[in-house]
């Protein structure tokens, strides 16, 4: 099998959106200090992106395996056969597997091909962190409420096999790109298991209460990767319009899902943005109306064991060298 390994170059520069920079340099700079120029260097140099292989457990990926380590990529988890004496204190083994490198390296994407499952997916390592945090097991009732298109979905079934994975999606045409993202990864087999939902995600807490064991609460965010990088002043300048409303929606999805969990259950809410408005807001004016739900600390479990990949305690900064991110994840409980 032969492979064309893609090293980022400058050549085909994007350019940042004026707005968008200018409220991300006045908002960022208040919040992150001396982290944000740094940030901002990294965000404004798509070059200098790594990107993350998550290898498809259902397909085989021996070959692709071989090749990755030869070009110098290394696992990011431990495995589930991993020696005891091997794993980083108090992080979990997976059978979810994910290729990283320190230089901006990437693999070439896999076309969708109609009853043949891809063998790897391209992600940015650090959107694996929420799903990590989830600790999903086997026989879990799941639901992935924000779904599309369908990344996390994917790597929860790498990392166990739940009883339901309901992935939810109510926008039709991601709900079509979620649907075909589990069609290329995901064996027919699990179809009993794994179900493309299109229900309103604010409202699934009222009809499906304290039903699954884990929730996952991807919010739709303003993404600073892709806005930084609007195709014109236009389409920045309405983002930024949107972006004053997410934080109520956000909000309402947070509530919706910690209804829909069971006491004793998990939530975990996740975002690709750095803006605090969206993430830790969000989740300190949630909790003031579920005193049965307390935050978790991440931080031995996932901060620390990827201290070496990831800036971040429970938000992920890009940093020179360590590209990954943004990314910001919350872990909920309902207390039983």
């Amino acid at each position: 099998v032969f492979i064309l390994i893609i090293r980022n170059t400058g050549k085909s520069r994007r350019q940042p959106c004026p707005a968008v920079l200018d409220h991300f340099d006045q908002q960022y700079s208040e919040e992150l200090g001396d982290l944000w120029a740094s940030a901002r260097a990294v965000l404004l140099d798509p070059p200098s992106w790594q990107y993350g292989v998550m290898l498809n457990r259902f397909s085989s990926v021996t070959d692709i395996t071989q090749i990755l380590q030869s070009q110098g990529f290394s696992s990011l988890l431990p495995q589930t056969d991993a020696h005891q004496s091997e794993r980083p204190p108090k992080f979990p083994p997976s059978s979810l597997q994910c290729y990283v490198h320190p230089h901006p390296l990437r693999f070439p994407s896999q076309a969708h091909r109609p009853g043949q499952l891809k063998q790897y997916y391209l992600l940015n390592a650090a959107s694996l962190l929420p799903v990590l945090a989830l600790q999903v097991r086997d026989g879990d009732k799941v639901l992935d409420l924000c779904s599309a298109p369908g990344g996390k979905a994917v790597a929860i079934m790498q990392s166990a096999t739940p009883a339901l994975l309901c992935c939810n999606e109510p926008d039709p045409h991601r709900r079509d790109w979620l649907a075909k993202t589990l069609e290329s990864f995901l064996p027919s087999s699990l179809c009993s298991r794994v179900m493309v939902s299109a229900q309103d995600g604010r409202f699934v807490g009222q009809s499906e209460a304290g039903f699954y064991d884990k929730v996952l609460v991807d919010a739709p965010c303003s993404n600073d990767r892709s806005w930084l990088h609007s195709s014109d002043k236009l389409r920045g300048q309405q983002r930024l319009e949107d972006r004053a409303r997410l934080p109520e929606l956000q909000t309402q999805l947070l509530r919706s899902a910690i209804s829909a969990v069971r006491p004793g259950g998990v939530v975990v809410y996740s975002t690709c943005t750095l803006s605090s408005l969206e993430n830790c807001a969000v989740v300190e004016a949630v909790l003031k109306d579920f005193p049965d739900a307390e935050v978790e600390n991440l931080w031995e479990e996932i901060a620390l064991p990827l201290s070496k990949y990831f800036a971040l305690g429970i938000l992920v900064v890009p940093q020179p060298g360590r590209t990954w991110g943004p990314m910001f994840l919350s872990r909920i409980r309902k207390k039983r």
